[in-house]
């Protein structure tokens, strides 16, 4: 009888440890939702098409959400600035890379400057002709065609407009103004005779000149514009401080990292550096000039 109950109680112990061990492997759930995974909306003013700004871009995004946890970042591109403009308006971008002019007015919509692109001395503006053009002077476009991308490219067609009316031009009334749309447009539109000159700035220009060397032989810088302060770059009020500290950070750091090297020089750019809204205060000085004496701003 003693025997049995030692085997019943033997059986029993066994019992309880393969239920335990049992137990042990029931997966677990958790009554609280994952952490949310934030998609951040990263608009870049037309510097190219948009085809071109994803190739330039698209990998820059890529280390952004390879390097923020629980961050994703979705390149914004625009088909023209006034589209551009538009988004920044309805605070459609979380962080933006708008032009100096879109930079200022982006502070009026709850956006703030952490930071720019450097090389102040490439942005300004160029003004290009046919080689076999009989245009020398200023005064030669008078009363000619001249191509420019859009009205509020600071570098591409406020810089040189201002340039036409510091040599003698009253550029509302003494050329055909051509909005083209886009840097490629405008270049496009001297190189097939549609114009008689046309406005861009150094990076479109060079880009243009490695790719389409066959094109660009048939044009020459006529003149070069003054400089200031480069494109931007800003965040929206409601994104979390220590996003914007990491953005600012893996940014301004490309040009300390290989992969990051290669990417800026696809853009004719040596690095981002540090801004603030003091930064652009020569900026802020010129759009009144312009405005003043060349045409209305807005």
């Amino acid at each position: 009888m003693r025997l049995l109950y030692l085997l019943l109680f033997v059986g029993m112990l066994i019992g309880c440890e393969d239920a335990s061990t049992t137990a042990a492997y029931h997966p677990q759930y958790s009554r609280s939702p994952p952490e949310p995974f934030k998609e951040y909306v990263f608009g870049v003013h037309p510097l190219h098409n948009p085809e071109r700004l994803h190739v330039l871009f698209g990998p820059i995004m890529d280390h952004l959400s390879a390097h923020i946890p629980g961050a994703s970042f979705r390149l914004e591109a625009s088909r023209d600035y006034a589209s551009f403009n538009d988004k920044l308006v309805r605070r459609d971008f979380d962080f933006a890379l708008p032009n100096p002019y879109q930079t200022i007015k982006s502070l009026q919509h709850g956006y703030r400057v952490f930071g720019k692109m450097g090389d102040d001395f490439n942005f300004r503006g160029i003004i290009l002709v046919r080689k076999d053009s009989p245009v020398r002077e200023v005064a030669d476009l008078k009363g000619l065609a001249v191509s420019f991308p859009a009205p509020t490219a600071l570098a591409a067609t406020m810089l040189p407009q201002y340039f036409l009316y510091q040599h003698g031009l009253d550029v509302m009334h003494d050329i055909d103004i051509r909005y083209v749309g886009s840097q490629e447009s405008s270049i496009m539109s001297v190189h097939l005779g549609n114009v008689a000159a046309g406005a861009t700035w150094p990076p479109p220009w060079q880009a243009f000149s490695r790719e389409h060397p066959e094109v660009a032989e048939n044009l020459r810088v006529a003149w070069t514009t003054e400089s200031l302060p480069n494109n931007g770059l800003v965040a929206r009020d409601d994104v979390p401080e220590a996003v914007v500290q990491e953005v600012a950070r893996l940014l301004l750091t490309l040009h300390e990292d290989k992969d990051g090297k290669l990417w800026l020089a696809r853009m004719a750019l040596s690095r981002f550096e540090a801004a603030d809204e003091s930064t652009y205060k020569p900026v802020e000085e010129f759009l009144q000039r312009f405005g003043k004496q060349v045409r209305p701003v807005d």
